[in-house]
């Protein structure tokens, strides 16, 4: 299984708890110092989803050590903050980047391989898909292109059994709103702690499920 973004909060955390749970990983992400330093006893690639060539490494690296790939989970991002017309051209381009064409090139490449294995995509979007709020614009729009993705996406691998999971967390206490590449974040609710939602997705994985709506997180199932 790869973890893409594996040395951020979020991914880390979820790499950890799959590794709890015996899985084998690739981890993936762009300073290497930072993967190594998560002590997980994995391969690792160092890759910027910018690149379209990154999943070439990916996929190459998971035949090689792992014989082949049955999930990929997607926990890289990127946050923006301000009005559209305040945010500069390089910063929309950026977001956009990072939060959905990279990952659209890395899944082009490991397709092949999880077709194979009938695995699963998981992608983080966020609450933003589903209730935009002002001055989150760019960032936002992200999230809903790369659910608009993943729900395209299920329906063109089913008849390949390959699952993909659409998740939606509410805000969470990662940090990624305190270092945005651009802009200051507006004022937000106390979000949930990175373990909580970490927790509630690799239960979703297990379970085989599809999707992972914000009040998912929320309600107790």
């Amino acid at each position: 299984m790869a973890i893409v973004g594996a040395s951020g909060a979020l991914g880390s955390l979820l790499a950890r708890r799959l590794v709890d749970e015996g899985a084998r990983l690739l981890l993936v992400g762009r300073d290497e110092q930072r993967l190594r330093a998560l002590g997980i006893d994995a391969p690792t690639v160092v890759a910027d989803l910018g690149d379209a060539t990154a999943g070439d490494r990916v996929a190459a690296a998971a035949t090689e050590h792992l014989g082949g790939l049955d999930g990929v989970v997607n926990a890289a991002g990127i946050a923006a903050f301000g009005s559209l017309v305040d945010t500069p051209d390089e910063v929309i381009e950026e977001v956009f980047t990072t939060n959905v064409i990279g990952p659209a090139f890395l899944l082009r490449r490991l397709l092949p391989l999880l077709q194979e294995s009938k695995g699963f995509v998981v992608n983080l979007s966020a609450i933003l898909a589903e209730r935009p709020m002002a001055g989150m614009g760019v960032y936002a729009a992200s999230k809903a292109a790369m659910t608009c993705l993943d729900r395209a996406l299920a329906s063109e691998l089913r008849r390949a059994s390959v699952s993909v999971l659409d998740v939606r967390p509410p805000h969470t206490e990662t940090g990624l709103a305190d270092r945005p590449i651009h802009g200051t974040a507006p004022r937000l609710p106390q979000g949930l702690e990175p373990q909580v939602v970490a927790d509630r997705i690799v239960r979703a994985i297990a379970a085989g499920d599809t999707e992972l709506a914000s009040d998912a997180f929320t309600s107790g199932d």
